[in-house]
Order: C-alpha cells, then sequence, then structure tokens
C-alpha cells in the first residue's frame, strides 16, 4: 500500500539537542508504521544553543531529508557578547534589573525587528523552494511546527500557494509564552505578533498542541479544529546497576532566571539545618543550563555545600540521572501562562521509577498528569510546610530502602501512542 507523503517544517533537528528536537525526531521515527512517509525539511547551517550528536543515531535511515541554507542574526550578535548571545537564544534570560546594556538591547532589537522571531530571513527562500518541490513531489500535506513561529508562516503561504492541507503544530504557545513578555516590545511590534498568530490559528487547516491549556487558549482565537497531542516517552536500552548512595534531587533541563523556586531552596536549608542525617545525605544535582539567578539564590540559602552543577549532558546521559537519582525535581513558573506549559522531560521521568517533585501553578497541565499517573508529588509555591514534610516522607522512604514509585496509565504518553493518533489524523 502506497504511504501518504507528508512534508514537516521543522527548525530542531539533530544534531540539534534538547526537549524541542525529540518530538518530531521521534514522530518521524514511527510514522511509517502508521502510513504515513515523512519528508523532513530542516536547515542545513542552523545556530544551535545547545547540540546532542547522541540523536543522531535515531534518525531512520530510510527518510528523506532536505536541508537548505539559513542567515541568522546570531553570528553577528556573538560579536558583541558570545555568553549573552548563548543565554538568549537558549531561553536564560536574566531578570531585567540585572540585564546589562547589551542585553537590553540586545532583546528589543531580537523582539522588534525579528518579528515573529529570528528565523524570520529563512521564510522566503523556504517558501520559493519548497513550493516546487511541493510541486515535482506532489505532496498534498504539510505540518509546520513551532517555535520558532516563523515556520507557520512558511505554511501559511504555502497553503495559499500550493493549496495544500496545512497542520500547524504549537509545541509552545506564541504570545503568551513567558519569554515573549521579556522582549521590550514596542506596541506596534505587539500588535505584529497578535496579528500574525491570529492569521495562523485562523488558516491552518488542523492545529496540533500539546497541552490542555494551549487548546482552551487557542479555542479563544480560532475555530479551527484543535487537536491535543502531548509530548511522551520512547524506549531505550539505558541501564544503571544501582541508584545514587546519597539522597539525590536531580533537575534536569534549563532553570531559566524566573524559574527560581525560592521556596525550595528555603525547605532544604532548613531540612539541613535541623536534620543531621539529611545534611549528611542530601545532594542537589543541577544538569542542564542553569541562569546565574538560580545559583545565587541557591548560594544564598547556604547550599553550596550540597550542590552539584553538572551542566548540560547528551540525551542518553540525562536518562542515567533520572534513573540514578534519588528523587526527580520538575519546577515551572508561577504564573497563569504556565499552567500550559508541560516540559518534554516530564514523560521520561515518568517512566524512570524514580519519584517526581514538582512545583508549579494551581491546576496545571503537569500537576493532572503526574496525580493520574501517580508518578509523584506537585506542590504549589505556596505549600511550603507540605512540601517540607514530603521530602522527609521520601528521605525515610529512602533510608529504608524503600523509595519506588508505582506508576499507572503511562501507555497513552508513549511516543508510539501518540505517533498512532498523529498518523489518525493526518489520513482523515
Amino acid at each position: 500500500m502506497n504511504k501518504k507523503k507528508v512534508l514537516i517544517i521543522c527548525y530542531y533537528w539533530p544534531p540539534a539537542g534538547g526537549p524541542g528536537v525529540q518530538r518530531w525526531l521521534k514522530f518521524v521515527k514511527y510514522l511509517p508504521e502508521f502510513g504515513i512517509d515523512p519528508i523532513v525539511y530542516c536547515p542545513e547551517n542552523p545556530s544551535y544553543p545547545i547540540v546532542d550528536e547522541s540523536l543522531i543515531s535515531d534518525i531512520p535511515n530510510e527518510i528523506i531529508i532536505i536541508k537548505q541554507p539559513i542567515k541568522e542574526p546570531y553570528a553577528l550578535a556573538k560579536l558583541f557578547s558570545k555568553k549573552s548571545t548563548k543565554s538568549i537564544s537558549s531561553g536564560v534570560i536574566p531578570k531585567k534589573k540585572k540585564q546589562s546594556f547589551i542585553e537590553r538591547l540586545m532583546l528589543y532589537v531580537r523582539g522588534n525587528f525579528f518579528i515573529p522571531d529570528a528565523r524570520k530571513n529563512w521564510i522566503k527562500p523556504s517558501v520559493a523552494f519548497l513550493s516546487k518541490y511541493i510541486e515535482e513531489k506532489n505532496i498534498e500535506t504539510i505540518i509546520t511546527t513551532g517555535p520558532p513561529h516563523s515556520l507557520h508562516l512558511v505554511g501559511l503561504q504555502l497553503q495559499k500557494l500550493n493549496k495544500v492541507k496545512w497542520f500547524a503544530d504549537f509545541r509552545d504557545p506564541w504570545t503568551t509564552i513567558g519569554y515573549h513578555k521579556a522582549l521590550k516590545l514596542t506596541k506596534s511590534s505587539a500588535r505584529k505578533h497578535i496579528a500574525l498568530e491570529s492569521e495562523v490559528l485562523n488558516s491552518a487547516d488542523h492545529i496540533i498542541v500539546t497541552s490542555n491549556h494551549t487548546k482552551q487558549e487557542f479555542e479563544t482565537k480560532t475555530e479551527q479544529p484543535i487537536t491535543v497531542i502531548t509530548n511522551g516517552y520512547d524506549s531505550h536500552s539505558v541501564r544503571v546497576e544501582e541508584k545514587d548512595k546519597n539522597f539525590t534531587l536531580s533537575h534536569i533541563g534549563s532553570l531559566l532566571s524566573e524559574r527560581n523556586p525560592l521556596i525550595l531552596w528555603q525547605v532544604l536549608s532548613e531540612l539541613i539545618n535541623e536534620n543531621s542525617e539529611f545534611s549528611e545525605a542530601f545532594q542537589l544535582n543541577l544538569i542542564g543550563v542553569v541562569s546565574d539567578d538560580v545559583v545565587s539564590s541557591i548560594e544564598a540559602s547556604g547550599l553550596n555545600n550540597h550542590l552539584n552543577i553538572v551542566g548540560y549532558v547528551n540525551h542518553e546521559e540525562a536518562i542515567k540521572y533520572q534513573m540514578k537519582s534519588q528523587a526527580l525535581l520538575l519546577i515551572e513558573i508561577d504564573s497563569e501562562d504556565t499552567k500550559a506549559i508541560i516540559p518534554g522531560k516530564l514523560f521520561e521521568y515518568m517512566i524512570s521509577e524514580t519519584p517526581i517533585l514538582a512545583i508549579g501553578p494551581e491546576n496545571s497541565d503537569i500537576e493532572q498528569i503526574i496525580k493520574s499517573t501517580n508518578t509523584g508529588s506537585y506542590f504549589k509555591y505556596q505549600d511550603k510546610n507540605q512540601l517540607k514534610e514530603q521530602i522527609l516522607k521520601y528521605f525515610e522512604l529512602f533510608k529504608n530502602n524503600d523509595l519506588k514509585v508505582n506508576a499507572i496509565g503511562l501507555q497513552p504518553y508513549s511516543r508510539k501512542s501518540l505517533t498512532e493518533k498523529l498518523g489518525n489524523l493526518l489520513l482523515e
């Protein structure tokens, strides 16, 4: 049986690192099993803030991958400040009061001269190239995935030129995402973002989102069909011989300036001062990009001797840390906007057989998933006493060698199950 050709237009593709690349890498891996022949279009010379060569091995050999050059401003920006450029492109934006003049200038330029984002210069050449490719290969369906949301503008134009069916996949919201508010937008620029978002949402034939809250937000902005397909977990062959000897609480992924749970640092400081056994056994592992603001807060809480900053590691090493740790930390910013954000690491946390300790806003999608799968505990930023009690419970279970998870209902979050849902949608 002939498979249906689907063109997937993405920016993040191996060797890009981080969670953004894994969503479509895994979809592409399994789509052929569900009647879809995926063709990937991505940049030839991208400026990825994080690189993970290990993900290349997950690309199926038979998949067609088309690459075209892209012109990005980050090379020029690095002439002014290499460190600030890398941090901002990674999403680590310093608090407003601590921003240098160069950082303020870069955020202003990024927000007002590169709308919707720094990859806007790829739109025109991509449309020119892909319009011919779609016609030559007789492709009827395309998918764009953002951020960067400029890729949705590629889809918008191809839909008009080639009359293709267009699916717009939003891994994150557009105008309500946290970093969007840090871009120092003029009123005119803010209106442009809203107008472009509206045009995309009301033009795409189908919208795919990663959380129920994003679906609810978009339903107020469009009447086009919207489907939730979350991120998920995939099977892997990583094994660890035993758990850490210390009581390790590990966070894997970026800790941005605003993702700084002062309540947690206070609780840990109190436990260290009040409980000598806890003090002797406890270690805080931070694996990934960590902002200076977060490190300063941890040090100010007197946790220096218990802090282990590992930095960025490849995906396989990240999984090892998940499996070796005694508990896994998941932090989300305490705001209305972040209720829709579900970090990709959550799903890998869920199959690590390691309890999750999550802190975030009330009634978030994260809270619902953790509770329904019995994979950990979730706390609001006001729940200091409850958080302290739970960490102590985990510590007592650790001492008795009985700290484990009895997860339920994980199958719907497997990459294969999620890809089947996507495949059925594409074949409708």
